[in-house]
């Protein structure tokens, strides 16, 4: 079975809508391309290794949309190793709707999400989501992930879709690693998914010594 990986760019605030450029959501949401002023060195090459050994992609309709408009056409430069690996693996989509997919390799998933999601989990050993907020609700809520790559950048928008917007369910997590830390701010917290669900306690007991 393989491994479904989310891959996340959010604020302090979990926003996580939109932050590639201005024309990714345009209608309603004034802070579009907010990561932009904040990539640097450090942050490009944590994607850049984030992405190896990736056999297959999950994406929602409009990231769909998005990189099928921007990745086929990327040939050589910075942005090279990543445009030769997505366009030479499948493209899995979540749409509701019979959209046109012009990206080579690229798949309409059927109406039983989980249901198609644990048939690719089946069929790849490493499969990546990167952003399609209303697609990872889904995956947190049916816990249809094993890895979340968090990159925290140090903004607060106040309004925009958050990536914990009406998925989450009760989740354990575990941090496989030390937060990394790069110079605009941006920290990666890279967490794995747990066993059960978060336990309460007492935090006036006396075996807490308060």
């Amino acid at each position: 079975m393989g491994l479904i990986h989310i891959e996340m760019f959010a604020t302090l605030d979990l926003v996580g809508q939109a932050p590639g450029g201005p024309d990714e959501d345009p209608e309603g949401f004034p802070f579009g391309g907010w990561q932009a002023p904040l990539l640097d060195e450090v942050t490009g090459a944590q994607i850049g290794a984030a992405y190896e050994g990736t056999d297959a992609l999950l994406l929602g309709r409009r990231t769909y949309d998005i990189f099928a408009a921007y990745w086929p056409h990327q040939k050589g430069g910075e942005d090279g190793d990543i445009a030769t690996l997505f366009n030479g693996i499948p493209k899995y989509v979540a749409s509701r709707g019979t959209p046109d997919l012009p990206w080579a390799g690229s798949t309409r998933l059927g109406p039983d999400l989980a249901a198609a999601v644990r048939e690719i989990r089946d069929r790849h050993r490493n499969i990546k989501v990167v952003g399609s907020l209303d697609l990872v609700q889904t995956l947190l809520r049916e816990k249809l992930f094993d890895r979340l790559d968090l990159w925290i950048h140090p903004i607060v928008l106040g309004v925009g879709k958050k990536l914990f917007d009406g998925g989450a369910v009760p989740t354990n997590l575990t941090l496989l690693e030390p937060p990394a830390a790069a110079p605009s701010g941006t920290v990666l917290l890279r967490y794995g998914l747990a066993d059960g669900i978060p336990a309460t306690g007492d935090m006036s007991a006396p075996d807490r010594g308060l």
